[in-house]
């Protein structure tokens, strides 16, 4: 059986009914859970929450990628050895103020907008954001145009280039992706737990991130927004973020 094949067949097919089933895209919470991860499907995701992050910059050692490491483990991605082609969920960004030299260093994902690009322009539904704020792509509609590519301004987003095997979680030649908060540990049955990447920068004793709900305000996260504020990366395209820094100069 020709899989490649398969998977085109299928995409022509999605593309001569795009239009029936963009009208499942109402419904993010529930489509998303009959893909991506292990919540009941009649236990939608809830608006009430609102998942977030918050990085100290400072607290970000140079030269540290265990929160990488860790991505990429969690979800089971690896590469061919091709920095620019590779999927990329989380990835460490320096940056050097020119006129002192001084660097700063930072993990960088999906920063899991309130009004995502990459959903606006996505022509299939398969880019969504779900009730709780999470940004996902649900790969069995993805047909790899990569619109969403081009409109997310941050360069979150990767292209699977590679055929793939021993997945973990749903992934596909062809589609488009990007850090998920690792919804799977959200939707724990026994509690949301912190993303792979917020576990290991604990782990390692650097404490550079937290994880959590934004619109409690008895969560860690608010209570440390609240008392030293956070930055969005790129605030004047009022996307309201779910990824916060502090200390970012």
């Amino acid at each position: 059986m020709n899989t490649d094949n398969n998977i085109d067949k299928y995409r022509r097919q999605f593309l001569a009914s795009a239009t029936a089933v963009a009208g499942l895209a109402i419904a993010p919470g529930v489509i998303l859970n009959q893909v991506a991860h292990a919540k009941p499907l009649d236990q939608p995701a809830s608006s009430k929450n609102r998942w977030g992050m918050l990085i100290d910059v400072n607290k970000c050692a140079t030269g540290c990628d265990d929160c990488v490491k860790a991505c990429n483990t969690e979800n089971g991605i690896t590469g061919m050895g091709r920095p620019t082609t590779d999927p990329q969920w989380i990835r460490k960004v320096k940056l050097t103020d020119k006129q002192t030299g001084y660097v700063q260093s930072l993990p960088f994902m999906c920063q899991h907008c309130e009004t995502p690009p990459c959903v606006d322009v996505c022509p299939t539904g398969a880019s969504m954001k779900r009730e709780d704020g999470i940004v996902l792509v649900d790969k069995h509609i993805c047909i790899g145009c990569r619109y969403c590519m081009m409109a997310c301004p941050y360069k979150a987003r990767s292209f699977v280039h590679e055929p793939l095997t021993d997945q973990i979680y749903p992934r596909g030649k062809g589609t488009v992706e990007s850090c998920t908060m690792c919804v799977q540990r959200i939707d724990d049955p026994n509690g949301p737990r912190d993303p792979a990447c917020v576990e290991a920068c604990n782990a390692s004793g650097h404490k550079a991130m937290w994880f959590g709900d934004l619109k409690d305000p008895e969560s860690e996260i608010s209570k440390r927004l609240k008392q030293y504020g956070g930055v969005q990366i790129r605030a004047d395209l009022e996307l309201n973020t779910g990824v916060r820094y502090q200390n970012l100069d």
